[in-house]
């Protein structure tokens, strides 16, 4: 077997299920006459019997992805001042910009007529290193492996992936979307979830476009602007939704996405994908620029048993990153993709979250993504759920966490309540605070009547930027970007009013002088041990929701304002805090209502933090529509941590009992396609 594709037992010292998984998945499945093999749409499952059938080579099918890659790829909007400067958009562009690098060496990229900018690395023109095999090189290695054994190199054979540019390819340029100078623009090694997934059999095709550092926004100094391919003239969703562009698009079969606040799951539902957000102690954080305590590594793929698959091959325990530690012995005897088999939900208790669902708290934008979401719960029902529903304006949480607040949060709930906890000018309490907390305790009537699952929000974490930047940036050892001052001193940014100022939030970062996790690690320790009490008590497996009540925007437009805790970023709180999630299609809207600037309007808040680096700056708007326009929607499934069996399970009976995911028309398959 070709030493690329041998496992390395130093992976998985502590995680022997997962050996379990890759012998079980590397065997052939049971000989039948495989059906004819199509491009679009294809699984997993598919590929691998066009491959066993000899429908098909790995080869093959990384050139028929290029060809559509060489398509669609192109510049989705007008760049009237350059690729830096503000952009206008283009209806039915035909374009997604969705990938930015691909992983081709320079005589293969110029054969294929891409331009030098999707160069697999800026620093080294002749990239002729053996020991760096390019995707068209490593299909071959895959073919010809099978050619000589009649047996797949592993899980993932002919698997053809995209990488969110915040993650490690040895092979290919590195710098999360920003155009900053390093003297070597590739990283020394693979994220360690890169090469488990190498090692499967999975084919690094590119590099995905992101919203740069993994803020809001989509575009990035190096990348450009990226689309929505259901509506070019729309964003894609968060900062991953290059990722979540390219799986729906059909230019690769997987991606991987990372999650801060919704990273995997907006981008996901703005592209009508699946999109995994993982329990954080169960993916390794190694060989990501700009980590933090609430990043995640999670899959997107098409449909769920494929992330599934994805999935199962990284999770586990990695000694390079100690969060992972605590997922020892936590994973599932069997494969994770056993899960997403299910028909029928009978026996699964779930919970309607219709705090996130109530419209009187909301505005016109929300209605119809609640009224999607409120079938989706009948959906369940038919599908043998019990579903716990508290009914419109109601709400499943509230009663239980004023309960458990004012104890679970203790200082996070005084400081948030200075009526009923008052503070002299020292900040030092004025009365007993202890008193009050355990009257609170003992009478949840007297707890503040804005306790609620929304108002819970997020809070920051002093330094947490900045450190997690230099240590990535010391670990990787360039000799020309050593730290955040110097992808400030040492890079070229976008400016676009429209869009967050990616070097100042880079400036505000490298203001921190202490580190300060305290209050983060409280607010993600009592959110989860109310969570999962209110779960308890209702006997609840899983909880549902809309992953956002606001259909994607308009690229150039404002951002819609946080109303009542519903901000355009979704909802993202619960799997901020290490919860798993996972979004699944839900259905299209028929009309949507859009934000204009009009400076007569009041100024709202600030947006919240996307995932790295700043959010969209408030602008003063109104709501105008509604417009026609079928635009996705995405439905959540949130479980306790290490719950993703339920979650596969939930979302695959859901998924393949009302099949929602549908390919964007205007990307569809090429002549001669397959």
């Amino acid at each position: 077997m070709p030493s690329a594709f041998r496992l390395q037992p130093l992976w998985r010292c502590a995680a022997v299920s997962l050996f379990t998984v890759l012998a079980v998945s590397a065997a052939p499945p049971a000989a039948s006459a495989p059906a004819r093999f199509h491009l679009e749409e294809a699984t997993i499952a598919q590929i691998q019997a066009a491959i066993l059938g000899k429908q098909i080579t790995a080869k093959g099918l990384v050139e028929l992805y290029l060809k559509r890659i060489k398509a669609y790829n192109g510049t989705c909007v007008k760049e009237p001042q350059g690729l830096l400067g503000p952009i206008e958009t283009i209806p039915h562009a035909g374009q997604l910009n969705a990938l930015s690098t691909l992983n081709l060496r320079p005589a293969a990229r110029k054969a294929w007529g891409f331009d030098e900018r999707k160069a697999r690395s800026m620093t080294d023109a002749t990239d002729n290193d053996p020991a760096m095999p390019d995707a068209l090189e490593t299909a071959e290695q895959e073919d010809a492996y099978f050619a000589k054994t009649g047996k797949l190199v592993g899980p993932l054979h002919g698997v053809v992936m995209s990488f969110k540019d915040q993650y490690d390819t040895f092979d290919m340029r590195t710098t999360s979307g920003a155009d900053a100078h390093y003297a070597n623009d590739r990283p020394p090694r693979d994220a360690t979830f890169i090469a488990r997934l190498r090692a499967a059999g999975a084919i690094v095709l590119a590099k995905s476009n992101l919203a740069e550092y993994a803020s809001n926004g989509a575009r990035s100094s190096f990348g450009g602007t990226f689309c929505n391919p259901y509506d070019t003239e729309r964003v894609p969703g968060m900062s991953s939704a290059g990722s979540a562009t390219s799986v729906a698009a059909n230019l690769v079969t997987c991606a991987i996405a990372e999650e801060t606040g919704p990273s995997v799951r907006w981008p996901a539902t703005a592209n009508n994908t699946v999109g995994l957000s993982p329990t954080q102690e169960l993916v390794s954080r190694d060989g990501m620029i700009g980590a933090g305590l609430n990043t995640r590594v999670g899959p997107i793929c098409r449909t769920v048993e494929d992330a599934a698959r994805i999935f199962e091959v990284y999770a586990g325990y990695d000694p390079k990153d100690p969060l992972t530690v605590f997922s020892i012995g936590r994973t599932p005897a069997q494969p994770y993709h056993s899960f997403a088999e299910e028909k029928s939900l009978q026996g699964l208790r779930i919970g309607v979250v219709r705090e996130y669902m109530d419209k009187k708290l909301f505005i016109d934008a929300d209605a119809e993504t609640i009224d999607i979401v409120e079938r989706a719960a009948g959906d369940l029902r038919k599908l043998g759920a019990t579903v716990v529903d508290p009914g419109p304006g109601g709400a499943l949480f509230t009663g239980c966490l004023r309960k458990y607040a004012p104890a679970a949060e203790n200082k996070l709930f005084t400081r948030k309540h200075p009526d009923k906890f008052p503070v002299d000018a020292q900040g030092k309490p004025v009365g007993d605070h202890i008193v009050t907390l355990l009257d609170m305790t003992m009478d949840p009537s007297l707890v503040p009547d804005d306790v609620n699952l929304r108002n819970l929000g997020q809070v920051q974490a002093a330094g947490e930027g900045k450190y997690m930047m230099d240590l990535y940036l010391r670990q990787r050892g360039d000799s020309e970007i050593r730290s955040n001052t110097d992808l400030i001193n040492k890079a070229t940014f976008y400016n676009d009013p429209h869009f967050p100022d990616r070097k100042k939030a880079r400036e505000t970062a490298d203001k921190a002088m202490e580190l300060d996790m305290a209050d983060r690690m409280l607010r993600r320790f009592a959110v989860q041990e109310m969570i999962m009490q209110c779960m308890q008590e209702q006997h609840l497996d899983a909880i549902t929701y809309p992953m956002t009540n606001i259909p994607p925007g308009k690229l150039d437009a404002p951002q819609e304002p946080t109303v009542n805790g519903r901000s355009a970023l979704g909802w993202t709180l619960l799997g901020a805090q290490g919860f798993p999630a996972i979004t699944v299609p839900a259905g299209f809207t028929t009309q949507v209502y859009d934000r204009v600037r009009d400076p007569t309007a009041p100024m709202p808040p600030a947006a919240p933090e996307g995932g790295g680096g700043g959010g969209t700056p408030p602008e003063p708007s109104r709501l105008t529509g509604p417009v026609p326009a079928r635009l996705p929607v995405g439905i959540d499934f949130l479980a306790a941590p290490y719950g993703e069996p339920v979650l596969f399970r939930i979302a695959s009976a859901y998924a393949a009992a009302t099949k929602h995911r549908t390919p964007p028309p205007e990307f569809g398959p090429l002549a001669g396609e397959p």
